[in-house]
């Protein structure tokens, strides 16, 4: 097969090589030091075919629907064995997108694909969600069990988020807020502070309080409350060869990109932007997929931005497949709930993640590994390297094992396999300055956050810095800074090795103590 014009000097080889021959992968460079065996991966190459949207009637004046054109073009490329659908400039308004292997989707510089805001477009289909397996609306870009796909080019993908999710006033700018009850969106506004996309999804959001309300919906309830089961915008499941490249995608009415179960996934170069008031408005959520890539990526989102993910609870465990094999390299992020995050569905664990040269700069925390009691799973081996971070509203480095926990239990429970557990992670050269919050370390008593070692950095704070419940910790090299308050606290903490470190604040007490801890040696 012929490697399509439009990728051209892009890639190089096949979608897959191995380990043994990486001079003929494009990406070979990234695994120049990598602390892990990793196969080295390529984008998928395309038949010698390329056909253009308008060839099948479709008209890009915004206000036409080609839904009808996208399969048609897409079945025309398939029957040939795949090739290259172009979009050319223009503003191609559609319903959901489904992939067939063996196809690229190309967009020209001035092209824009928005999706249409009517529901009644998007079937509903039984899928995942926030690690759940439940009913949902199909996603505007959708492909399940293909090989070699791939969105390419200069233009923009919009998921017309606006229409689906509900806003709240004080995520908002007052600006914002005004030009968004003056818009003719024929939502509800509830007491001045609330706008719902609709009545239905006032009323879904009363009943649907957990996770097994959800999962127990059937088709036929899920029907009639579309817009309360807003999509994300883009989701391959058990997808191989998968390549993104050069695109924006924008305002997705949930997470924004959803690559579920895939291997040899590659995304380079995209940006993912979402309003910063974004309701579970994520860029990048990698659950439970295989030899991954992502780099020179901006994302600009309302949540969690980079984020690892693999299940959620008994359905995670019980799919039990890892996110494994990951490169993150020259990103950066400015609006997120986190810049780097791994949880906090990650009941089916997460291996061997090297996070480097990123910059994130004014997200909620910087880097985020977050679970709580009865996720289970285990995240080991992530190496994280020269990460440069300003102006983090709280944490700089976060390990939280009580997420969403607002009264924990008196009694210590049992560890069993719905344990979380983080451990043999290794982070160097990050330097945060300006955060709310230098290091928080928060474990579980009965399993406690393991075998971290930091060195090489520099982190200066509003609040004093907290390794709680943890063990086997070695800072070396590290200096924390604080305004107030000793710079670091140890709570029940167990072998502790604190070596050429530097604490810094106003306050007598550099370091404090609470708890019991045994094992720390300061020299």
């Amino acid at each position: 097969m012929k490697i399509t014009a439009t990728l051209l000097g892009l890639c190089l080889g096949s979608a897959a090589m191995l380990a043994s021959t990486p001079s003929s992968s494009s990406y070979s460079h990234l695994y120049d030091g990598l602390p892990f065996e990793m196969p080295v991966i390529d984008c998928p190459t395309f038949p010698d075919n390329t056909i253009s949207l308008t060839d099948f009637g479709a008209v890009a004046d915004g206000n036409t629907l080609n839904t009808e054109a996208f399969a048609n073009a897409i079945d025309a490329l398939s029957a040939k064995g795949g090739g290259t659908l172009n979009v050319p400039s223009g503003i191609w308004l559609t319903g959901p997108i489904v992939f067939k292997s063996n196809i690229n989707l190309h967009l020209e510089s001035g092209a824009i694909i928005l999706f249409s805001p009517d529901e009644a477009q998007y079937p509903i289909i039984s899928t995942v969600y926030e690690g759940f397996e439940s009913y949902r609306v199909m996603s505007p870009i959708y492909g399940t069990g293909l090989e070699n796909i791939a969105i390419t080019g200069e233009g923009v993908i919009d998921g017309n988020g606006s229409a689906w999710r509900q806003v709240k006033r004080d995520k908002m700018t007052a600006g914002q807020w005004k030009r968004q009850i003056a818009a003719d969106k024929g939502g509800v506004l509830i007491n001045d502070n609330t706008w719902y996309p609709s009545q239905e999804y006032i009323d879904a959001e009363k009943r649907l309080k957990t996770p097994g309300e959800h999962k127990a919906l059937t088709k036929e309830d899920a029907e009639k409350i579309k817009r309360y089961l807003r999509p994300v915008m883009l989701k391959f499941v058990n997808c191989k060869n998968v390549y993104l490249q050069g695109v924006l995608f924008q305002n997705s009415p949930a997470w924004n990109l959803h690559p579920l179960m895939c291997e040899n996934l590659i995304i380079d170069n995209v940006y993912i932007k979402n309003p910063e008031y974004a309701q579970n408005g994520d860029g990048l959520d990698v659950e439970s997929c295989k030899n991954v890539i992502i780099y020179r990526s901006t994302l600009d989102v309302g949540d969690d931005a980079i984020c690892i993910k693999s299940g959620k609870d008994e359905d995670g465990r019980k799919r039990g497949i890892p996110t494994e094999n990951v490169i993150v390299k020259d990103c950066r992020v400015f609006h997120g709930h986190g810049g780097f995050v791994v949880g906090s569905e990650m009941s089916g664990g997460v291996n061997n993640v090297s996070v480097k040269d990123c910059q994130f700069i004014g997200t909620d925390v910087g880097l985020r590994f977050k679970s709580t009691r009865g996720r289970g799973g285990v995240v080991q081996n992530i190496f994280i390297d020269n990460v440069n971070m300003m102006d983090i509203s709280n944490e700089g480095l976060l390990f939280d094992l009580y997420y969403w926990v607002k009264n924990a239990p008196t009694t210590v429970p049992p560890v069993d396999e719905t344990t979380p557990q983080f451990k043999n992670i290794t982070i160097s050269n990050v330097l945060s300055i300006n955060s709310g919050m230098s290091v928080k370390f928060n474990g579980l008593p009965e399993m406690r956050i393991e075998n971290i070692k930091l060195t090489n950095s520099t982190f200066t704070a509003t609040k004093s810095g907290l390794l709680s419940e943890s063990k086997d910790i070695k800072f070396d090299n590290v200096n924390i800074s604080a305004t107030s308050g000793p710079a670091l606290t140890f709570n029940n903490v167990s072998n502790a090795q604190i070596t050429d470190c530097h604490f810094t604040t106003p306050d007598d007490e550099k370091i404090a103590y609470t708890g019991t801890n045994d094992g720390i040696i300061i020299k």
